[in-house]
């Protein structure tokens, strides 16, 4: 605890409120906050007795004229400070322009707590070097249907299984999974292939949200409903009505606000704040949580939205479906302004697997991203990732250490070549039916779906292909 109440955090920003608001967040993790309100006084701090002292910075107004010239000055006082920029909308281009400026990370506004305490963490931990971009999902997330979802191994396939098949009905589901490990992009993908993917799509942070609001958030309130409520505000249940509410982090809602959420998908009624009225919604529920939902967590609203649970494993437990990850997040970000095409190596590929990956997928993002923006070339190599190959010699964490992958695995994944693997993490044989679910998504995907040709290959009938497709759970989009 020491160390972290000794760190000290510049914020730059003309607006003191906005630096208030700031401060307010920082100190939520230990950190102390200085202000500047211009480049000239932040330059002036840095520069000053205590300026060593400060260990990252948050331009909070990034100007497309100002901004690269403050950021040359920090980084002329201070070339390694972490220097993370905060700006409107979260478009690639602005990411790009801030990054080639000498920015360390970029997070679009308005950006939630956690998000901006997770960056601050990463780029504060003296055992990274710099090289990694922090949270970047948010900005570069477009909507995937089921079947484009990357990953081959064994839990993932059994997780797009489940979701394509629960994606069908109308009952909630449960996503459960790592921070970063693509929670968000799978609800969103079972919206968009269920039938109600027509109405709306809204999504509620949990976590983000703060105790007090968070019932005027899902339930919306009546003018007067308490202090503060000057006008009506209609809940994202009621926004949400004839499609899909998404609930991240469902487990960080407080007791009270889980037992009234459970009679509202009890009775399909939602009562605003202050209202002794209430209305009617049609509304399905996917929540998302990085645990398994807390022992104290409300049963009823625990047993309806855990009716279909997905897992979602960590990406160090599917090593072998990084190298087709990197080269379908490095295919995204060539479609974005400022960015090249970009191939990678299979020497970068076998350095990328043996990382630990803390931060799941959203950190491979990252990383790929700020290798592919500082790279002259048109490949990358092993070269643009040093920072990964010192990180992989870590101990200290759990989620330092390096996935258990032999040569011949590594070999095979970076080839490129369809994969079904016989073996489980523990080194037992997976079952039968296991293996031959396996072997039938590869071929629906291989032959783009169509079916006839995949019971011709694989030597069996349709009628026999489509009772194996009932029995396994699998939907001809998984």
């Amino acid at each position: 605890m020491r160390e972290e109440n000794l760190r000290s955090l510049l914020l730059v920003d003309a607006d003191a409120n906005e630096r208030r608001q700031l401060s307010a967040v920082a100190s939520r993790a230990g950190w102390t906050t200085v202000g500047a309100a211009c480049s000239e006084s932040a330059v002036g701090l840095l520069q000053g007795p205590h300026g060593r002292e400060v260990q990252a910075a948050i331009l909070s107004s990034w100007d497309e004229i100002d901004g690269p010239d403050l950021l040359k000055a920090l980084r002329t006082c201070r070339a390694a400070l972490p220097i993370i920029v905060l700006a409107e909308g979260g478009s690639v281009a602005l990411a790009v322009e801030a990054m080639r400026a000498g920015a360390s990370d970029y997070l679009a506004k308005p950006v939630a707590p956690e998000r901006l305490l997770e960056a601050l963490q990463i780029h504060a931990d003296r055992r990274r070097p710099n090289g990694e971009l922090a949270p970047l999902s948010e900005k570069l997330a477009p909507v995937l249907a089921l079947e484009e979802l990357v990953g081959a191994s064994p839990d993932f396939r059994s997780a797009q299984a489940i979701a394509a098949k629960a994606a069908r009905n109308r009952l909630p589901i449960l996503i459960v999974g790592e921070a970063g490990t693509g929670k968000e992009t799978f609800a969103r993908a079972i919206h968009h292939a269920s039938l109600r993917a027509r109405g709306p799509l809204m999504v509620v942070d949990c976590k983000a949200v703060a105790a007090n609001i968070i019932e005027s958030e899902l339930f919306g309130h009546v003018p007067g409903a308490f202090p503060g409520a000057f006008s009506e505000k209609v809940g994202k249940l009621v926004e949400a009505d004839g499609g899909t509410l998404i609930l991240d982090e469902v487990g960080e809602l407080p007791k009270e606000t889980q037992a009234k959420l459970d009679r509202v998908l009890a009775t399909g009624e939602v009562r605003p704040v202050g209202c002794n009225g209430s209305h009617s919604v049609d509304i399905r529920i996917v929540a998302t949580s990085s645990r398994a939902l807390p022992g104290d967590f409300h049963g009823g609203l625990a047993e309806r939205i855990g009716t279909t649970v997905v897992n979602l494993p960590p990406l160090r437990d599917r090593s072998g479906d990084i190298p087709a990850l990197a080269r379908h997040l490095l295919t995204r970000f060539a479609n974005e302004p400022g960015m090249k095409a970009m191939s990678i190596g299979n020497d970068a590929l076998g350095v990328l697997m043996r990382y630990g990956w803390p931060g799941n997928v959203r950190q491979l993002a990252g990383v790929l991203f700020r290798a592919a923006l500082q790279a002259d070339g048109q490949a990358l190599t092993a070269e643009d990732f040093p920072h990964i190959a010192v990180q992989s010699r870590f101990s200290g964490r759990r989620s330092d250490v390096s996935p258990d992958i032999g040569q011949a695995s590594t070999d095979a994944a970076v080839s490129g070549g369809p994969q079904v693997t016989l073996f489980r993490q523990d080194g037992h044989l997976r079952t039968l039916d296991e293996i031959e679910a396996d072997l039938i998504r590869l071929a629906i995907g291989h032959y783009r779906g169509r079916m006839t040709e995949v019971a011709r290959r694989l030597g069996i009938g349709r009628s026999t292909l489509y009772r194996k497709l009932g029995e396994l759970g699998i939907d001809t989009a998984a």
